[in-house]
């Protein structure tokens, strides 16, 4: 089932969704389902499988020359979202991103997860590779996301690259975008981000997936700025619980989020990793139950590969 339709169908009752990564190479699908099964128990409605693009190398040669590998340490999402579908029957939703794709590698992957049954997709710009200092498109690819969301979206209506093709299948994908409560960092300021995320939605996108954010009246802000703005879709806030002490300098660097003073006093408080997990499952348990208690449509976690902290926020917050 498509995700929009879930949560139409919902009838008021909040939904739980989670995301995960794919296994570095090496380990088998059985990582993924080890991360999974201790949360089927709290029936989720759908599962996101993020994507991460190719990194460089350079490794040298005979007479010290230094040739450019391109590496890829974590498969792709394509086959995962079949297998953990085949073996669950839970929705999943892959994430495309425009790094690393021309035109041409989206359409096909977009008819292999349509041949597969796969109706979600969610639409991302990406991040740039760890060698350019900022985003690069690849030849014969997207710039933005608007542009992912509209090639998508052009499928839906049976519109393919190739011109000449008659009367072809309309794909049947529901789209989803990102959003960001404190602002996408390349934005110069809410305003622009506003207009770009109401851009997405315009060109199809169906509801938005937000950034993890730990204040949640930036995230009731943000929901009030989207409907000024004219973008009236379902919005999920995303949480992510902090296990680790390294967190607190990790997040806001890697996420561009900010931690409320109050969590970052009792997180160095903190004595061992078990109980900054502890502290970081409190502080999304209270998150969670406001958020429900405000309507929210439901709730999507970012387990990253963990289930353990996310299975103690289900178990006190719903």
């Amino acid at each position: 089932m498509k995700v929009i339709e879930r949560i139409k169908k919902s009838n008021g009752n909040p939904m739980f969704s989670f995301e995960i990564i794919p296994p570095l190479k090496g380990n088998d699908i059985q990582t993924i389902y080890n991360s999974i099964d201790p949360l089927l128990p709290f029936n989720p409605s759908f599962i996101n499988v993020t994507y991460h693009r190719e990194e460089f190398t350079y490794k040298q040669r005979e007479k010290g020359y230094l040739e450019k590998i391109s590496m890829r340490k974590r498969p792709g999402t394509v086959a995962i979202c079949a297998a953990i579908y085949n073996k669950y029957k839970i929705d999943t939703v892959p994430h495309l991103i425009c790094g690393g794709f021309n035109k041409e590698e989206t359409e096909n992957a977009l008819i292999d997860l349509q041949f597969l049954g796969i109706r979600n997709v969610l639409a991302l710009r990406g991040d740039p590779i760890k060698t350019e200092s900022h985003f690069l498109p690849t030849q014969g690819g997207h710039s933005y996301a608007v542009e992912l969301v509209s090639q998508i979206a052009s499928m839906n209506k049976g519109v393919y690259l190739d011109e000449d093709i008659k009367g072809a299948t309309p794909t049947d994908f529901s789209i989803g975008v990102a959003g960001y409560p404190e602002k996408h960092f390349e934005s110069p300021n809410m305003a622009v981000d506003m207009k770009y995320l109401k851009d997405k939605i315009d060109a199809g996108a169906e509801y938005i997936i937000t950034q993890l954010f730990f204040d949640n009246q930036k995230f009731f802000k943000f929901v009030e700025k989207c409907r000024e703005y004219g973008i009236h879709v379902p919005i999920l806030p995303g949480i992510k619980p902090i296990t680790q002490l390294k967190h607190i300098t990790f997040m806001p660097k890697f996420f561009h989020v900010e931690l409320p003073e109050t969590l970052t006093h009792e997180l160095l408080k903190c004595k061992s990793d078990q109980q900054v997990m502890q502290t970081g499952v409190d502080w999304a348990v209270q998150q969670s139950r406001e958020l429900l208690a405000a309507g929210m449509p439901g709730i999507h976690y970012f387990t990253m590969g963990r289930s353990e902290a996310v299975s103690q926020i289900l178990k006190q917050a719903w």
